[in-house]
């Protein structure tokens, strides 16, 4: 089986949400020879960009999406322990994101997960029912370029300006951007918490991440 072969055949699993098909692509990628990064970028990224765009058509839903990246994990998995040093490194931007205090929520935070991921992000996943705090002492710990907030419910939208009060005392505002999401958040939300950007849906949040860090690296 060719290179070509493996990595048209990986991002087809991926779409069709078949595990047990990346898994022997995987497989055979190590196999053969094929770059691991090269794999999981060029297949298994391939894959989810496609699952991403036709989530964003609405010819897929979310039960489509989370088999997809299954498999895709399925594949990631096995590739990731064989990735090269130098490739280990090739992160487009460190994000960690998680869905605000007070809502337990987190399938939309989940999907836009495994999107940036499958996109070449690093991700620090702090979870659901995030305290203000952690938020912040992560971003600061971790040095990460993107903060990326989620939530459902209106009552824990202020806890989105708390965080971004808090980069601004920790005085590492400047170095990070705030990208928020979910139901009730829109570009009027975003200007009002001086947050950077905001995504409707998991296909768009790897644009605009993607814009952000651009940013972030242009200053």
């Amino acid at each position: 089986m060719g290179k070509k072969e493996i990595l048209d055949g990986l991002k087809k699993a991926v779409v069709d949400g078949d595990e047990a098909k990346c898994k022997e692509l995987a497989n055979e990628a190590i196999k053969t020879g094929v770059d691991a990064y090269e794999a999981i970028m060029e297949g298994c990224g391939a894959g989810m960009a496609v699952c991403s765009d036709l989530y964003d058509k609405g010819d897929i839903f979310v039960p489509e999406i989370l088999m997809s990246a299954e498999a895709m994990y399925a594949a990631m998995d096995i590739l990731k322990p064989h990735i090269k040093v130098e490739d280990a490194g090739k992160s487009k931007g460190k994000v960690e994101i998680g869905v605000i205090e007070g809502d337990m929520h987190d399938i939309g935070k989940n999907l836009v997960k495994i999107m940036l991921d499958a996109a070449g992000f690093e991700i620090i996943d702090l979870g659901r029912d995030v305290p203000i705090d952690d938020f912040v002492s992560t971003a600061k710990n971790e040095k990460v370029d993107i903060v990326a907030m989620s939530t459902l419910m209106t009552t824990t939208m202020p806890g989105m300006l708390d965080v971004v009060r808090g980069l601004r005392d920790k005085d590492i505002r400047e170095n990070v951007k705030v990208l928020v999401g979910g139901a009730p958040v829109n570009e009027d939300f975003v200007s009002r918490i001086e947050a950077d950007a905001y995504a409707e849906d998991a296909s768009k949040a790897v644009k605009v991440a993607s814009k952000l860090i651009e940013e972030l690296r242009g200053r």
